[in-house]
């Protein structure tokens, strides 16, 4: 039974080790020829351009998670009305909101695919490592480069090396305690921008942020505790994939926040002190509906006022007037 869900493992990560491995040699290849074949830095940078990569390749799916984030905070109020109508009956309840979830085309479960679709690549690299230590080779690692990316040392730490195997050397317990905390401190900060600065009030007290409140504190926590059994090189690989994720997604709220969240106020603030700098109407406001008014109907010339007419008299008084009708004899 093990041999056979062996094989079938073997199977679904032979592509994976060969994709990382090419990916992995090819940027070795480029910084090998400046640092050396057998630096650290070539290595390690290497994994930086096999993150790099990955992280490009996965830039729709990213933009398909905001999109379907966004949807989630918006829709956040008409699932508290589907709660209200239907607590009583959670089957309805959950029958009404996938419909809700499908009509509007929000994916709940969409957040979680670049970090499940990076988990093999993830993985794959962390097999590679473990491997190349114990001198074995997968994908188009040479046994050579296999050796030298097992002996690769960046500071004087192998890359290979993991906390829990450092076996008293400081050196690398430090340097994987700073890269945990790293990984850590970018998984949360990341996490908490899109909390903070993406999500209007009225979703903050919703289902959809409480599960949002939970991965805050739990992601963080799993990748500290799981961080220590990470060869070096993997805990490059993922702080700087961390780090674009929080690069990028600080990107995309500061140019299109979602409505009616304090990233969006920010922008309509940054847009009319931009405005306002270059003398135009600031755009939504009085002064642009009254710039736009007087462009499009010009000033019209005054008119002159009308001329008044004398009061009508009863014909008795026209004629005892003064000046009016012929003298008394």
């Amino acid at each position: 039974m093990f041999e056979f869900f062996g094989a079938i493992g073997s199977f679904i990560m032979a592509p994976l080790y060969w994709v990382t491995s090419v990916i992995l040699t090819s940027f070795h290849t480029l910084f090998g020829s400046i640092f050396g074949d057998a630096s650290g830095a070539s290595w390690a940078l290497a994994i930086v351009g096999l993150t790099l990569v990955i992280r490009a390749a996965l830039i729709p799916l990213f933009v398909k998670q905001i999109k379907s984030s966004r949807n989630m905070q918006l829709l956040q109020p008409r699932v508290k009305e589907l709660q209200k109508k239907y607590g009583h009956d959670r089957e309805r309840l959950a029958q009404e909101t996938m419909a809700l979830y499908k009509e509007t085309g929000t994916n709940p479960f969409a957040s979680c695919l670049p970090i499940l679709l990076q988990m093999p690549i993830f993985l794959s690299l962390f097999r590679l490592l473990d491997l190349a230590a114990k001198g074995e080779v997968r994908g188009v690692l040479t046994v050579e480069q296999a050796n030298q990316f097992a002996n690769a040392e960046l500071f004087g730490v192998k890359i290979s090396s993991t906390f829990l195997s450092a076996n008293g050397d400081f050196g690398v317990m430090a340097l994987a305690v700073v890269l945990v905390l790293a990984m850590t401190a970018t998984t949360f900060l990341t996490q908490r921008q899109l909390m903070s600065k993406n999500m209007p009030a009225d979703a903050m007290s919703g289902p959809y942020a409480q599960q949002q409140k939970m991965l805050l504190y739990v992601l963080p926590l799993v990748f500290a505790v799981g961080g220590i059994a990470f060869p070096i090189g993997v805990l490059i690989y993922w702080t700087t994939s961390n780090l674009w994720t929080m690069c990028q997604q600080f990107y995309v709220i500061r140019s299109n926040p979602a409505p009616g969240t304090p990233a969006a106020k920010a922008k309509a603030e940054r847009d009319a002190h931009k405005a306002a700098r270059k003398g135009k109407p600031v755009p939504g406001t009085s002064d642009e509906a009254g710039a736009a008014q007087e462009t499009v109907e010009p000033e019209a010339a005054p008119k002159p006022a009308p001329r008044q007419q004398p009061k009508k008299q009863p014909r008795s008084k026209r004629k005892n007037a003064p000046g009016q009708g012929r003298p008394k004899k």
